[in-house]
């Protein structure tokens, strides 16, 4: 397998959504980084969503020539034991300076993102890895970390769009759900997966292990079905 393992960890209420703020205040969420820390993961995978909420500086690259690099590429500006890698197809989020960071940034982008805007991931000391012409090829883009860039295992954290994308391209060897004791019910709030064509079929899983928390929180693990 010339791809790191990839495990999608998600917090939850027991209606399967993922609303940051909201499981910011069930029951369980402590247990969040402890269970991550059990999966051995130590790199971790975001959106553009996610990441411009909680990982990136405020407001959006705005390059003065946008001309796009056009072609598959990679910058590995910082060599580290494990990496923040984010999902950003165009290259708009705005990002500190990495060169003294203990877990840097990693941008996976496309080949319309601008080559002012991968200098500046540069300048920043801001590795980056370009796949794909107008979307990410997220299927190569992880042989790319893994052949590249050493990694061997890391976890998908969010959000919906990109959970999903990872799991319609076959990439996800694990599903782990921490589900907090509450119920959000809220109409229109994120789930862990969402986004699939209508006309889909469900993706059959095989439960891996089921543990009930001392918080009461119960963390379920699976395995994409053979």
């Amino acid at each position: 397998m010339n791809r790191p393992y990839i495990v999608c960890h998600m917090m939850t209420s027991i209606d399967g959504r993922i609303d940051c703020a909201m499981t910011a205040k069930l029951h369980g969420v402590d247990d969040y980084y402890g269970t991550l820390e059990v999966l051995d993961t130590p790199n971790t995978l975001s959106g553009r969503v996610t990441a411009e909420l909680e990982l990136a500086l405020p407001g959006r690259y705005e390059p003065k020539d946008s001309t796009p690099i056009g072609h598959e590429a990679f910058a590995k500006n910082r060599g580290a034991a494990a990496y923040e890698i984010v999902v950003d197809t165009k290259g708009t989020l705005l990002w500190p300076d990495d060169a003294d960071a203990e877990k840097p940034h990693l941008i996976l982008t496309s080949a319309q993102a601008p080559k002012e805007y991968l200098a500046y991931l540069t300048a920043c000391s801001v590795s980056w890895i370009v796949c794909g012409e107008k979307q990410i090829d997220l299927s190569r883009a992880m042989k790319v970390l893994a052949t590249e860039f050493g990694i061997k295992r890391l976890a998908v954290v969010g959000g919906p769009t990109i959970n999903t994308a990872f799991l319609a391209a076959g990439l996800l060897d694990e599903i782990s759900l921490l589900i907090g004791l509450g119920v959000d019910g809220r109409a229109g709030f994120p789930p862990v997966f969402d986004g699939l064509p209508q006309d889909a079929e469900p993706i059959a899983l095989t439960l891996k292990s089921a543990q009930a928390l001392p918080s009461g929180a119960v963390w379920l693990r699976y395995q994409p079905a053979k």
